[in-house]
């Protein structure tokens, strides 16, 4: 990991549109399970993303997952935030 980039960056700075492009596949080789960490922090950035995405349409419910887009206690299901909010991130981040 030595030659790898610092992957050091501010919750409030990180640009989820237009995510660093970095080598994934060797990331996941190289970075220790004891390393991928979720703090507190990230799951509030996540639900705040999330709130910002459904109220954008960008995550709306399926014939699977027909979640009240106007509810903010309940949905949508992991599938449909991973399917439609993560994925294409992660993607777009290489």
């Amino acid at each position: 990991l030595r030659s790898m980039p610092a992957l050091r960056w501010s919750a409030s700075k990180f640009d989820f549109e237009r995510p660093p492009a970095l080598d994934g596949a060797r990331l996941h080789r190289e970075v220790p399970a004891e390393r991928w960490c979720v703090t507190r922090q990230d799951l509030v950035q996540l639900r705040r993303l999330l709130r910002r995405y459904v109220a954008e349409q960008r995550v709306t419910p399926t014939e699977l997952d027909n979640f009240d887009a106007s509810d903010d206690r309940i949905g949508p299901c992991i599938y449909t935030v991973t399917h439609q909010l993560i994925k294409p991130i992660t993607s777009r981040a290489g």
